[in-house]
């Protein structure tokens, strides 16, 4: 970025006045520091803000096919995007289109179509007014095919908290975590994927709180954090952040938290006049057989000859863990007068995710920590706008607030991602728009999805840098690159506005020049789209985003004198938070009950999880190191436990091909090297997008249908 450039521009992250940060969703503090940035974020903003320049001289010389076989890491690099480009379908080049060509070229395909032959894809880092327009768009096109990138992380915590509070989203703000009395992170690395959160939780232990921390892999900024942003952080040990640490085996986290919950109702634990007055189905939950047996082993110590003490060992046995060690972390739950339970994609990639992420509930219900200052559940959210775009309307179901809308919704279920992959697959769909993101890089079944999305005869993505998506376009497909501005870019129509992952709503302003004269926002564009598809005059739209956000006053609840009130920012009302109401059927929050699962995984294989490297966000690679985990200049490594590599006779620094199994199907990752480290005994873990090919595409959570990446079956065969 050169150094004054970068120094003004990153004095603006996460700023009043400023731009928000496009590398999480963490929130800010009402007193914020002058560097309200991570070491990720600060690479998100250099990525994006870069001086170099994908010009059409780059695509004369690089034909697709060239480009195709290069890494993810070295697309990355070469620029931002200057010009709308077209590959035709008897090219092997993208060459320079007009922005009136593109639209036309772009609404012809779709008018030739069925509207529920066409798939609009949309990243989580659109802001609110984007995002609004574009399922405003999708939806008067005639569908409702807006899958997104909620559909392969977060879905599953969506699902599972509205069926149990009503609301899809996190009970928790800030100043929860902070005056938090108990926090429990599991599935979830914050030092990597949200560095910002290890000051709010060094803040909690400040006010005396202690930390749980529950994960397969020992995470370094769970361990010890020291704070960069404080001189006293820089020296010394730093703050030790967790009080005990779980290592729990994948997928074992279902059966923690039931035998949790059956501890702390064994042991009356529980707060009664919450349950009796806020809550239901906790006879049902009490009398379900996997917990009403651990109630009965858990009263019972000696219990370990009959049926309860069978199921106590199942859940030692699903999780990897001594149950001293769950007793202790039940005792925790038991003693905390107000606990935050945070998780991420650990929980939310897995089979049973919806499942887990309900037995959580159940035990913050258990002990009345939802709608109390310092307690909640908090799913963490990793795109900077993802829980926003949600709310704004991008679903494949129809949101309760459609019928506002003006227009004739389509009462028909549109595609999730992995449906929409396989409508492309088999030819139920045959056009692919994605308003930002990397779908090829980012889905599951990479072999599979890239040969989806080479069906489609029109391709379109909306994006500021070069990715996979774009290379992968084969001879007889048209496929179109539509450059937009970024975050840290100024747009003359005004501020957009986001939504962090605690339903925060704020401004979020560039300032830098755009880095080409050509480029347009995500909302013209959009726009340009809606004027050549429709017909519409979205002109108003288009120069003033005020006018969008008062459509969106009008519509969406809790949005009301929007204008006004996100000058200062607001967050937005919740019944479980603010005044433990719940918007379910009977109005109370409610107890389910699951049965005791675990993940069966034959002999001479492990359980394969995909996680971020230091270097990374999603698939954007910011570099080629991992230094949390002692990995230089290279990505394709896996770890694995050194009794495991012991047993299977593969020798540390060796190399493998990772070949998942799933079904009777192999899928396989050639060229791992294998490193030995300290993750629990029959468990891996490697980086994705590269281990993404490995993921199953019909292997998906139970009522989320998001793809199981925390939760591959692989061997390992030597080189």
């Amino acid at each position: 970025m050169g150094v004054l450039r970068a120094g003004r521009t990153l004095l603006k992250v996460n700023q009043a006045g400023g731009f928000d940060c496009p590398g999480c969703a963490w929130p800010e503090a009402e007193k914020r520091s002058h560097f309200e940035f991570c070491e990720n974020g600060a690479k998100a903003v250099a990525e994006e803000a870069t001086r170099s320049r994908i010009t059409p001289a780059f695509f004369a010389d690089h034909p697709v096919s060239e480009l195709a076989r290069q890494p993810e890491f070295w697309l990355g690099k070469q620029g931002r995007l200057t010009t709308p480009v077209v590959k035709r379908p008897d090219s092997d080049h993208y060459v320079p289109i007009s922005w009136a060509e593109a639209f036309s070229l772009a609404a012809g395909h779709l008018n030739a179509i069925h509207p529920d032959e066409a798939i609009f894809y949309t990243s989580g880092r659109t802001s609110n007014e984007a995002a609004f327009l574009y399922q405003l768009l999708v939806r008067s096109y005639g569908t409702n095919n807006l899958p997104d990138c909620s559909n392969m992380c977060h879905e599953s915590s969506g699902m599972a908290l509205s069926a149990t509070i009503g609301v899809g989203k996190g009970t928790v703000t800030l100043n929860d975590v902070h005056s938090a009395k108990l926090i429990v992170v599991v599935g979830q690395n914050p030092g990597t994927n949200h560095p910002r959160m290890l000051a709010a939780l060094e803040t909690a232990k400040q006010h005396g709180a202690k930390i749980i921390s529950i994960n397969p892999l020992p995470e370094a900024g769970l361990m010890r954090f020291k704070n960069p942003q404080r001189a006293a952080g820089l020296v010394g040990k730093g703050t030790q952040l967790s009080d005990l640490h779980l290592p729990i085996r994948v997928g074992g986290d279902l059966a923690l938290f039931q035998a949790i919950g059956a501890l702390l109702t064994a042991w009356q634990a529980v707060d009664h006049d919450f349950i009796s007055t806020h809550t239901s189905g906790f006879a049902a939950w009490r009398t379900n057989p996997s917990i009403s047996a651990l109630i009965t082993a858990a009263a019972d110590a000696a219990a370990s000859p009959s049926p309860a003490g069978e199921v106590m060992a199942e859940v030692v046995r699903a999780t990897g863990l001594r149950w001293e060690l769950i007793e202790a972390a039940a005792r925790m739950f038991a003693d905390s007068e107000a606990t935050v339970v945070c998780w991420a994609m650990g929980l939310t990639q897995g089979r049973d995710a919806v499942a887990t992420i309900q037995e959580i509930v159940n035990v913050q219900l258990l002990r009345g920590m939802v709608g109390k200052p310092g307690a909640g559940l908090c799913p963490v959210r990793g795109h900077s706008n993802v829980q926003g775009d949600r709310t704004m309307g991008i679903y494949h179901e129809v949101p309760a607030w459609a019928g506002r809308l003006k227009i004739e919704v389509p009462p028909k279920r549109g595609y999730d991602t992995v449906e929409a992959i396989r409508a492309m697959r088999d030819g139920r769909a045959t056009v692919f728009v994605g308003l930002g993101g990397n779908f090829a890089a980012a889905t599951p079944d990479t072999e599979v999805t890239e040969a989806a999305m080479g069906n489609c005869t029109l391709a379109v993505h909306i994006s500021t840098k070069l990715n996979r998506s774009h290379v992968i376009s084969p001879p007889g497909q048209t496929s179109l690159i539509l450059p937009c501005l970024g975050r840290t870019e100024h747009d003359p129509a005004g501020f957009v506005t986001v939504e962090d992952s605690m339903s925060n709503v704020h401004a979020s302003q560039g300032r830098l020049p755009a880095a080409s004269p050509d480029l347009r926002s995500e909302v013209a564009i959009v726009c340009g789209l809606a004027e050549a598809l429709l017909g519409l005059d979205w002109s108003a739209y288009r120069t003033d985003y005020r006018t969008i956000r008062a459509v969106i006053a009008e519509v969406i609840p809790g949005f009301e004198r929007f204008e006004e009130r996100v000058v200062h920012g607001f967050t937005l009302a919740q019944g479980p938070r603010d005044s433990r109401s719940f918007p379910t059927r009977d109005g109370k929050a409610r107890f389910t009950a699951s049965p005791l699962t675990s993940i069966e995984v034959p002999p001479g294989r492990l359980l394969l999880q995909t996680v971020r490297s230091h270097d990374q966000y999603n698939t954007t690679i910011y570099g080629l190191d991992d230094r949390y985990r002692g990995i230089k200049n290279e990505r394709k490594v896996v770890f694995v436990n050194p009794d495991d590599l012991a047993e299977l006779g593969i020798a540390d620094g060796s190399f493998v091909d990772l070949v998942s199994e799933w079904k009777g199907e192999q899928r396989r990752a050639p060229g791992f090297r294998v490193v030995a480290y300290p993750t629990v005994p029959g468990c891996a873990a490697t980086y994705f997008p590269e281990a993404n090919v490995l993921v199953p595409l019909d292997s998906t959570a139970h009522g989320s249908n998001t793809p199981t990446s925390k939760q591959i079956i692989v061997r390992l065969e030597p080189k």
